[in-house]
């Protein structure tokens, strides 16, 4: 039999061929090896993906986490964080996660998406320190069920209920410590190579944190009166750390409209304790606030509380706006 000699063109097709297998063989040994890497909870640098429910977890994570974490937040700044609805994007981020960092019963949206998720290693801070109940009283008496009834009336379809207790313990320095404290311990879980780095940190946050508890307890002595007026019940934790009262319009739900029985209260209060000032929030609608502080000829003011960090919030961090908050709430009470 006559074997016919190989051109040197076929033997050149044949070199391409062999080396475009090769290559792409290459190629996609390098594609499982980003994929492996996308899907073990680290990104490409080999930082444990961290997902945050809002910024105040957020915070936490990044200053727990350092240069080892690559941390994203579900709520965006200038969103209001209790109605947050996740798009498609942001629940598949969750599978995708090393670690997710929430707090159950505040954004109803994110509990279910967790809930349905396969993330591994997932803490809640409202386990991480003990939750109270706060946001339903008036004068330091129980809303009556009438007045409840009617401001949740007014307010149909958007009602917040808050179960186990009011979430909002980062607005309390010594709380948010304790919550610091397990947010470590969850990342050291999710990257246990970095344990002690994230020991550390959180030990360095905690320290600062103390020195904030401490700059409140001095800052607020010696006041006027120990009673504020807010739009949003969101500093009763504060308040009962430092000994204040705090009065809200719209108790722990911030778009609800109150009943005109708790308007006539809240008249009612702000002349009994000489209230000066009417507190409303940078992420929601100041009208009623505005309105309530026209009626009594007082004065409103910024009570933040760190949902978020936008433009127009008084500070670029944690600390920084919680520090605002503390000199307008001297302003208002005041403290001498």
């Amino acid at each position: 039999m006559n074997v016919r000699p190989t051109s040197p063109r076929s033997a050149r097709s044949a070199r391409i061929t062999t080396g475009a297998i090769a290559a792409l063989a290459a190629l996609g040994l390098l594609s499982l090896t980003a994929c492996s890497s996308e899907t073990d909870g680290k990104n490409l640098e080999g930082k444990l993906k961290v997902v945050a429910s809002f910024y105040p977890l957020e915070f936490l994570a990044k200053e727990i986490g350092g240069d080892h974490v690559s941390v994203s937040a579900l709520t965006k700044p200038g969103v209001e964080p209790h109605d947050l609805e996740l798009t498609p994007k942001q629940t598949a981020s969750l599978d995708e996660a090393g670690a997710v960092v929430y707090l159950k019963g505040l954004q109803p949206g994110v509990d279910k998406a967790i809930k349905q998720s396969s993330a591994k290693h997932v803490v809640d801070a409202a386990s991480l320190t003990e939750l109270e109940e706060h946001g339903d009283e008036v004068d330091g008496h129980q809303h009556g069920s009438e007045d409840k009834h009617a401001a949740e009336g007014e307010h149909e379809g958007h009602e917040h209920k808050h179960e186990g207790g009011d979430p909002h313990i980062w607005l309390d320095p010594v709380k948010y410590a304790e919550v610091a404290k397990g947010v470590a311990k969850a990342l050291a879980e999710a990257d246990p190579d970095h344990k002690a780095d994230f020991e550390k940190n959180a030990d360095a946050l905690a320290h600062k944190l103390d020195g904030l508890h401490k700059k409140f307890e001095t800052g607020l002595k010696n006041r006027a009166s120990d009673t504020f007026i807010s739009t949003h019940a969101a500093f009763g934790y504060l308040a009962e750390r430092y000994g204040l009262t705090e009065e809200a319009v719209n108790g722990l739900d911030p778009e609800s409209e109150p009943s005109a029985a708790r308007m006539k209260e809240l008249h009612e209060v702000a002349e009994k304790h000489h209230v000066s000032t009417i507190f409303f929030e940078t992420l929601a609608d100041p009208k009623t606030a505005k309105t309530l502080a026209s009626d009594l000829k007082l004065k409103t003011d910024v009570l933040d509380p760190l949902e978020g960090i936008t433009d127009k919030s008084k500070g670029d961090d944690y600390f920084e706006v919680m520090e605002s908050n503390l000199a307008a709430l001297r302003k208002a009470l005041g403290t001498k």
